[in-house]
């Protein structure tokens, strides 16, 4: 008798590489139509199953672990990031939680230069003149935007992601400083200073890049307490999460001039993002690009598939979080 495969829940469309890779290893519960998935639809459709594939944009916080099916023994999120899974929920339900890193590192350090770049240079208003058809004769003075190369640049938390971004702005001439829970080997941190104290880096910083993950300690850490520490005029860029940022503090810096620009590629509450972002010509904005590459997003599914497969044959997952 052949032994019938695990029930796995995948609960958005991912690339076909990776659909047919689950779909032969599993008795898999494909999202076709790549909806978005609310709470109680993901817990019914967990009914039965022996695990779920779920991405970032998916809520396994508290209460919804708690409501899933007493067979789910696994969750394997599409994603580096796990702040929207209630690890400590999980592990008292006995729920291994495994995730993707490393494979997303370059693509999303290139978000990070590209956002340096778009808020600097005024990418998004150059691209809507042109759109608008506003675009009407050249000026020596107007529209102007702001030197990347040989200006500082401080990122706040020098992980994979963190590295690959010094990597990538020292190629500007860019002089750089961090700031993290501890000083790394000097020969990760591409030549940046380290700094103890966020407040004591922020001085420093032309350029701030946030890179840190969101945390209970990091949520609202740019505040408006931090950006007064920044010098007039500097440009802020966030590729990590959007609620290590203060929505509030960081428009009435845009508005007021404290702040040249800012590059935002995450948000609080996405896609549902504040409204006021929208209205004003100072930020360039992206829609979680981060990780979107075909050559990143198929590596993160098998990554996610590595860990369901080393699971499910009783071996300990390459990426256990619980």
């Amino acid at each position: 008798m052949v032994p019938s495969l695990p029930r796995l829940l995948v609960t958005r469309k991912l690339p076909d590489e990776v659909e047919g890779r689950l779909a032969k290893s599993y008795d898999a519960r494909l999202n076709c139509d790549d909806h978005s998935m609310a709470d109680d639809e993901i817990v019914a459709a967990a009914k039965g199953c022996d695990g779920l594939l779920i991405t970032s944009a998916d809520n396994l916080r508290t209460d919804v672990i708690a409501r899933l099916p007493a067979g789910v023994r696994i969750v394997a999120t599409f994603s580096v990031g796990h702040e929207h899974i209630n690890l400590t929920a999980a592990r008292e339900r006995g729920i291994a939680v495994t995730n993707t890193p490393d494979v997303l590192t370059d693509a999303t350090a290139d978000i990070a230069m590209l956002l340096i770049l778009g808020a600097a240079r005024g990418a998004s208003w150059g691209e809507r003149m042109i759109r608008e058809n506003r675009w009407n004769s050249w000026s020596p003075v107007w529209p102007l935007g702001h030197d990347v190369s040989g200006r500082r640049l401080g990122i706040v938390g020098l992980g994979r992601i963190g590295q690959a971004l010094a990597k990538r702005a020292r190629g500007f001439g860019m002089e750089l400083h961090y700031y993290n829970r501890r000083e790394i080997d000097p020969a990760l941190a591409h030549g940046a200073r380290y700094h103890a104290r966020l407040a004591d880096m922020l001085p420093f910083c032309d350029y701030l890049s946030i890179n840190c993950a969101s945390t209970p300690k990091t949520r609202n850490l740019i505040d408006a307490n931090t950006l007064a520490l920044l010098p007039d005029g500097a440009i802020l860029v966030n590729s990590a999460r959007g609620d290590i940022v203060d929505d509030d503090a960081l428009l009435d810096a845009l508005k007021s001039g404290k702040l040249a620009a800012a590059g935002l590629d995450v948000f609080r509450g996405e896609p549902n993002i504040d409204p006021r972002y929208r209205e004003i010509e100072n930020v360039f904005l992206l829609p979680h690009l981060g990780s979107a590459t075909l050559e990143t997003r198929t590596p993160m599914g098998m990554r996610a598939a590595d860990n369901l497969d080393a699971f499910f044959a009783g071996k300990r997952p390459r990426d256990l979080l619980t």
